[in-house]
């Protein structure tokens, strides 16, 4: 295949040739068999990418309904349940599994990831053994269908304050459900509309006339079909895409539930009415909760990253194939991808999508270690939730932003319904808010790093934050963040003494890695400060708290960005030496640079930076893109996507 190949003439290098099923091989990783059954389910009912376009609403819900029922009588669904209810006992394959199903129709994903992830993990991780034995075999095996009903019309990121309400009836040893007013109302709930015969409902716990806090509780919605007495569901109707989610509304009229039904793990009540925990914090006992519900994060990140990949492989190999000019008068029209402007478009993401592919393979390890261990350790749960939080956002806002520039890279087809990029950026627009709004998510990531994971963390709010890094912890952060440390700190990884960052080769590791940390470090010191002063002047704390949101933000985002560049480098450590090796440093060398190329103005504001070694990044960041181009189409095919999965005749036939 043609290409302008110029990165051929520098000095010194030679184009590694990659072995595309050894690399394959390299990205699966120790799931490489589970992953291959679900590519094979996925390509025996690729025909369901075909009638999201065909069917009405209705029998497409119905169909995606099947496909999901058909997964879970294989086993591809179950993995991370308990053998013993017909699972797998394996939290990293469930994971990897989810991950693989975003290569196909995004609805199947979705309705997978409510049934198990949402309504499966919560009966496994918030109930014990007597919800367990009554519902897990039939639930694993797709016999027995549920929805998750946190989310509330008026309250959607913040359950704490939901309006749900369940009171226990001592005489009746049963609770009460009430929905309370219109804002109470659960909304949105994925399997609501049609399916669901259980639910899986978060409610305030009133025992006794006091207020415990919000807890789960399993509803039951339908018998044969038919909603009970006392729930009232409506259809949400046609979304911007996941038509073949039934999303519901849900009301209850006071629904009663045996005593029971109350998921019990952290929390229980006695058959008179005496409400018991072995967490006495209510703050800690709630965030114990959900925090067993991490799972769906991890889960949608890694699904928006393969979502990505979709787009970008029917992006690069429509740029091998499409031409377009000729470079001068009487030549052949140039292909896309051998222009400079395009290979700056789709590289960068390509290279972005392998660091994220790499991040998320730490998270979920984790996840794996955490949720397969006993258990006991507060700070690697916090650790997680955070890493979670943070991997989550990074992984969906680059999807978005993916699936909108390979569409606009493939012009005119790329709008096509055919081509299937309408269905990509209809379906996955909705991940950046799945599992929490990613601007929230952030918000906990920067929490953690403020309070570095203090046995007090689950008890803080937004104001007790603020509060918290107010006292004794601020003076820790800035000391530990201040920029004489960390100039020592670098100092110790870099050659050149003061002008380590001015000397230091472009293309080393070490000095990427010292950059990003810098950037994060300076961040936190100077929120901390940020946060204090508002408060040492009288000012109030949730007033303070706001007005530097947006350095929270950026700190947040500093810091997932140096952990993604850290897995990459560690990951490319690992690769055993040959062309593949090659290729994936060129690509973390193009993720690094083109990371601080695109915060550069903050590391020049901040002296990190001159303008002459940034103007030499961007000529890097250009050098790496003419020598990734011609392994551009072996680096996405690596990713193995079944090619019955890319549905895209105008872009790739």
């Amino acid at each position: 295949m043609a290409s302008d190949d110029s990165s051929a003439a520098v000095s010194g290098y030679t184009r590694p040739e990659i072995d595309v099923k050894a690399l394959a091989a390299v990205l699966d990783g120790g799931y490489g068999g589970i992953r291959g059954l679900v590519r094979a389910g996925l390509v025996e009912h690729a025909s369901v990418l075909e009638d999201a376009e065909r069917l009405g609403m209705d029998a497409f819900r119905e169909r995606v309904r099947d496909v999901v029922v058909e997964l879970a009588g294989t086993g591809r669904t179950g993995m991370g349940f308990p053998a013993v209810y017909g699972g797998g006992d394996d939290v990293g394959a469930s994971v990897a599994a989810f991950e693989t199903l975003a290569f196909g129709d995004l609805s199947v994903l979705v309705k997978v990831g409510v049934q198990f992830g949402l309504f499966g993990g919560a009966v496994l991780h918030l109930g014990t053994g007597r919800h367990h034995d009554a519902y897990l075999p039939d639930l694993v095996a797709g016999r027995l269908l549920g929805c998750f009903a946190m989310t509330e019309t008026g309250h959607g990121s913040n359950v704490q304050a939901l309006g749900t309400v369940a009171r226990y009836d001592a005489g009746a040893q049963e609770f009460v459900v009430t929905t309370e007013g219109d804002a109470a109302r659960k909304d949105y709930i994925g399997n609501a509309a049609r399916h669901a015969e259980l639910a899986v409902v978060f409610a305030q716990l009133e025992v006794g006339g006091e207020s415990r806090g919000v807890h789960a509780l399993v509803v039951p919605l339908r018998s044969g079909g038919r909603v009970l007495p006392g729930v009232e569901i409506e259809d949400d109707g046609r979304k911007m895409g996941l038509n073949g989610v039934d999303n519901g509304r849900i009301r209850f009229n006071g629904v009663r539930v045996p005593r029971e039904a109350l998921l019990n793990r952290f929390a229980d009540v006695t058959p008179d009415g005496t409400y018991t925990s072995f967490i006495d914090s209510p703050d800690r006992r709630f965030f114990t909760m959900l925090g067993t519900l991490v799972q769906g994060r991890v889960c949608v990140g890694g699904a928006g990253v393969n979502v990505a990949k979709v787009a970008l492989t029917l992006a690069v190999r429509y740029a091998v194939r499409r031409r377009q000019f000729e470079a001068s008068p009487g030549a052949e029209e140039r292909l896309l991808l051998d222009y400079g402007l395009h290979q700056r478009r789709l590289l960068p993401l390509l290279a972005r999508t392998y660091a994220l592919h790499f991040a998320q393979d730490v998270v979920r390890g984790q996840l794996h270690e955490v949720f397969s261990g006993d258990g006991d350790d507060p700070r690697a749960r916090r650790r997680l939730e955070s890493r979670a939080a943070g991997t989550k956002a990074l992984g969906t806002w680059h999807a978005t932003r993916t699936v909108q520039e390979c569409r606009e890279a493939c012009g005119g087809a790329g709008y096509l319904a055919v081509n299937r990029f309408a269905a990509l950026k209809a379906d996955s627009d909705v991940f950046t808010t799945f599992e929490g709004d990613n601007h929230v998510l952030l918000q906990l990531v920067a929490k953690g790093l403020l309070t570095d994971y203090a046995g007090e963390f689950e008890d803080l709010d937004q104001l007790g934050v603020v509060r918290y890094v107010t006292g004794l912890a601020v003076e820790t952060v800035i000391e530990k963040a201040s920029v004489h440390k960390l100039l020592e700190r670098v100092r110790d990884l870099l050659p050149g003494g003061d002008e380590w960052d001015q000397e230091a080769g472009l293309l080393d590791s070490e000095y990427q890695l010292a950059m990003l940390r810098y950037r994060e470090e300076h961040m936190l010191a100077g929120l901390a400060r940020r946060l204090k002063r508002g408060v040492d002047q009288k000012r109030d704390p949730g007033a303070v708290f706001s007005q530097v949101q947006d350095h929270v933000i950026a700190l947040a985002h500093a810091h997932v960005e140096r952990l993604v560049l850290e897995a990459f480098v560690d990951a490319f450590r690992a690769v055993p030496d040959g062309g593949n090796k090659v290729a994936v440093g060129l690509l973390c060398d193009l993720f690094a640079l083109s990371t601080i190329e695109a915060d550069r103005a903050w590391f020049m504001e901040h002296g990190r930076l001159t303008v002459q070694r940034s103007k030499a990044i961007s000529r890097e960041v250009n050098d790496l893109c003419r020598k990734v181009r011609p392994l551009a189409v072996d680096l996405v095919d690596a990713w193995n996507i079944p090619p019955e999965l890319l549905r895209a005749p105008d872009l790739l036939e």
